[in-house]
């Protein structure tokens, strides 16, 4: 069969369809100057070479999309990240970013909710909304809700050690409204071996907190069809100081460990990849970057297939969200940021994102106001609707460094992968501190590059300016602390003291054994027993993790 052949079966069995089924932003994809645009193009040299390699936008190996028609059909979902200081203040935001265009939610919650303590908790004090909102309820979680449609938005929560529990915040909320849980979508992270290498915030030690995982895995398949079980991050490994390379091979180190970790309970590969996905970076580096992206789909589609012997293309599939790499923000001369981040953005939908969020200019210094989260969104929509590069499901593929590129991160990825393997998996090569000191050597690597001039970064060791930061500062009230602490003080004395106590000595007890977690823990939530004292009595029975000194 000719390439031209392929090139027709391919339109024929999966764009047509689709677009059948879901039509095109619009009929025709032009130029300003009247030239049409093919949805993907192919090399004239060695055309049948190239795609025995590459294959067709939507099909194994999904080196150029795992959608046929991609951002043709629609566009990638504009997910800004936001939360802060209370529940209602964050609720403004969040609606706020949805009348701006932005087309789903992600939640960061303060410091004290990641490591599973109440914001009334002693440890809590100084740190409740610092970072992100405060969740100790679902009461809370219902008032950061407040008058978002559960049944039309997508959620996504960055969440680890504690996903369980507020995932089943979120599914007592849905019951509330009505909405029905199978339909729900949306994510939590739930990606606990990174933060052992690269982020800190875990609570129990790995094999509870890898059953925790499991057990989403296996409730998130038959209850909760539509969601996402975890989210595998890249990204805070690439923001410890990463370079591309390890990014891409100890995230998928970790996805190895989960999918084995779930197949190890029962599970069959197939009945849970599907809604497995992933979350990189977006750093400067442009041709590299996306290069990255399309390297890191190839890899897992093999992954899956030949490791895991999947079958369903479903889980072949590596869908991803992609946040502008924070690291590489400045302080100094600010305004530069949004250059750095259109950069980044670029490269994530040249990449083939399925969902993006866009740093503000203004991160480097405190938390963003509503004027710069509007330009971080304005900056999406300006690439969606103005550069034409959504028009092309692929529009580097088969460009030469770009390929280049692309094999030569599989390669050394394979490298990484490999000797992962044999110091026995992800977890041994974490306890041993051995991803732990790639990561410091690389980060040690590019900062000697910073201080020595040879790596330029604007404004920093290079083009300075003596300057006064003009932008204007979101302001924190002290009192919200307070506040938040006597909702919970009054959630106490409302609900059912009795209860909470059979709730606690059956999540206790369920800990202990080995059935499901999740069930006890949705009806815990619903019964108000607060984060906090799921933790606390989860420690009881788990204890802390504490991380060796290498």
């Amino acid at each position: 069969m000719t390439v031209k052949d392929e090139l027709k079966r391919w339109e024929e069995k999966t764009v047509k369809p689709l677009t059948e089924k879901h039509p095109e932003r619009k009929k025709e994809f032009k130029t300003s100057s009247d030239i049409p645009i093919p949805a993907i193009q192919i090399p004239s040299e060695k055309p049948a070479d190239y795609m025995s390699d590459q294959g067709f936008p939507g099909e194994y190996p999904f080196t150029r999309g795992v959608q046929p028609t991609m951002y043709r059909g629609r566009f990638w979902t504009m997910r800004q990240y936001a939360g802060y200081a209370s529940a209602a203040e964050s609720n403004k935001r969040y609606r706020y970013l949805l009348d701006q265009g932005q087309t789903g939610l992600s939640v960061a919650f303060d410091l004290p909710t990641q490591i599973g303590y109440d914001s009334d908790d002693a440890i809590a004090a100084g740190e409740v909304g610092k970072v992100g909102v405060p969740i100790s309820s679902q009461d809370d979680l219902s008032m950061l809700l407040k008058d978002i449609p559960l049944e039309k938005i997508s959620i996504s929560m960055t969440i680890n050690s504690p996903a369980a529990i507020l995932l089943a915040m979120y599914i007592a909320i849905a019951k509330k409204q009505g909405v029905e849980v199978k339909k729900l979508r949306g994510t939590i992270q739930n990606d606990i071996l990174k933060e052992y290498v690269a982020r800190g915030t875990y609570i129990f030690p790995p094999k509870p907190s890898m059953r925790l995982i499991t057990d989403t895995f296996s409730f998130c398949k038959t209850e909760v069809p539509q969601w996402n079980a975890i989210s595998i991050s890249g990204y805070h490994i690439r923001e410890a100081g990463s370079n591309a390379v390890q990014e891409v091979a100890f995230t998928l180190a970790n996805a190895i460990a989960y999918v084995q970790a779930a197949i190890n309970t029962g599970l069959s590969v197939d009945e849970f990849a599907s809604q497995l996905s992933f979350f990189f970076s977006a750093h400067n580096n442009f041709l590299e970057e996306v290069a990255k992206f399309r390297a890191a789909r190839r890899l897992w589609a093999k992954i899956m297939c030949e490791r895991f012997k999947a079958q369903d293309p479903k889980s072949w599939m590596l869908r991803f969200h992609t946040q502008t790499a924070g690291s590489t923000l400045t302080a100094q001369q600010p305004e530069n940021n949004v250059v750095r981040v259109t950069l980044q953005a670029l490269a994530a939908v040249m990449g083939g994102t399925q969902s993006l969020h866009t740093n503000s200019r203004d991160e480097a210094l405190w938390l963003p106001t509503e004027q710069s989260v509007r330009v971080a969104l304005r900056t999406q929509q300006i690439i969606a609707n103005e550069s034409g590069l959504a028009d092309s499901a692929d529009p580097l593929g088969g460009a030469y460094l770009v390929e280049y590129l692309t094999d030569e991160i599989e390669r050394r990825v394979n490298t990484y992968l490999d000797k992962i393997d044999a110091m026995g998996g992800a977890l041994s090569a974490i306890e041993s501190g051995y991803i732990q000191k790639e990561i410091q050597d690389a980060s040690y690597a590019y900062q000697k590059a910073v201080e020595s001039g040879e790596q330029v970064v604007v404004g920093i060791n290079q083009f300075r300016i003596e300057e006064k930061i003009a932008l204007d500062r979101l302001t924190f009230d002290p009192a919200i602390e307070q506040e938040q602490r006597q909702r919970l003080i009054k959630l106490r004395q409302n609900r059912d003291s009795v209860k909470v106590g059979e709730l606690l000595g059956q999540l206790e007890a369920g800990a202990r054994g080995q059935d499901n977690l999740m069930p006890i823990l949705v009806t815990c939530v619903e019964n108000d027993v607060t984060l906090g004292e799921i933790c606390s009595c989860l420690r009881k029975i788990w204890g802390e993790y504490k991380p060796s000194t290498m």
